[in-house]
């Protein structure tokens, strides 16, 4: 099946989005905050360090890996519930970006990071996905199942009391924040375009992510040229960057 969302139809709008840069007031983590929760994450941590790809990390993984698994973990789903007013959304038009939230099971894959410069790697990678403080994505250890049996893994997670949280949307709501919302790093439209690409390259199919694609493909479509964007649906009166 020809997936609906396609790269004409990101075309129709123009996502071209100057950084505004950190919002007034906003707390950031400072580099003691992200070597405490590099130094929390890793006690203990088992002799192979696996982390599981969901989302974004499916196609910019952007750490090197040794080995890539298909691989399961259950208690999980992945969900849009995290809001961004940057990167890709807006303070005046939020966007929505991908995490795992309580119940369910999700597949994905897991990479096995190289044994050199864990501490290195890990440091990057919370780097990129976590920037607020307090952050509403965070890492933890889940246990995935895979071809090659249980392991445990890191993977972000929604924290459902951190300011970023999303809370359950009417699907047209999410229809059309991820129809709309850019931010100087690219699009929502995109974003869920790139993720379907990577699962079905995979042979995983997520049946919410592919209802959305095609809805998303159908509301693009539907856009009158050369008329204004519609207003957004939801309005956040707070910084939401990860």
């Amino acid at each position: 099946m020809t997936i609906a969302l396609t790269e004409d139809l990101l075309a129709r709008i123009d996502y071209r989005i100057e950084d505004a840069g950190p919002a007034p007031g906003l707390r950031s983590l400072e580099d003691r905050d992200y070597a405490a929760i590099r130094k929390q994450l890793l006690a203990g941590r088992p002799r192979d360090v696996w982390v599981f790809a969901y989302g974004s990390l499916l196609w910019n993984p952007c750490f090197e890996f040794v080995e890539e698994r298909p691989a399961t973990v259950h208690g999980w789903h992945r969900r849009f519930s995290l809001w961004l007013t940057r990167w890709r959304g807006t303070r005046e038009r939020p966007g929505l970006m991908l995490a795992l939230d309580r119940g369910g099971s999700c597949r994905g894959v897991v990479y096995r990071l190289p044994d050199r410069d864990i501490d290195a790697t890990i440091d990057w990678l919370l780097r990129r996905e976590m920037s607020a403080n307090p952050p509403t994505n965070i890492p933890r250890w889940v246990s995935v199942r895979g071809a090659g049996g249980n392991l445990r893994a890191i993977a972000f997670v929604a924290n459902r009391s951190g300011p970023a949280y999303a809370a359950n949307l009417p699907e047209q709501t999410t229809v059309e924040i991820l129809s709309l919302a850019a931010g100087h790093i690219g699009s929502c439209a995109d974003y869920l375009r790139r993720t379907v690409l990577q699962l079905e390259a995979r042979n995983i199919r997520d049946a919410t992510l592919w209802r959305l694609q095609g809805k998303v493909a159908a509301y693009l479509g539907s856009l009158q040229s050369g008329t204004p964007l519609p207003a957004p649906t939801v309005e956040i009166d707070y910084a939401c960057e990860g």
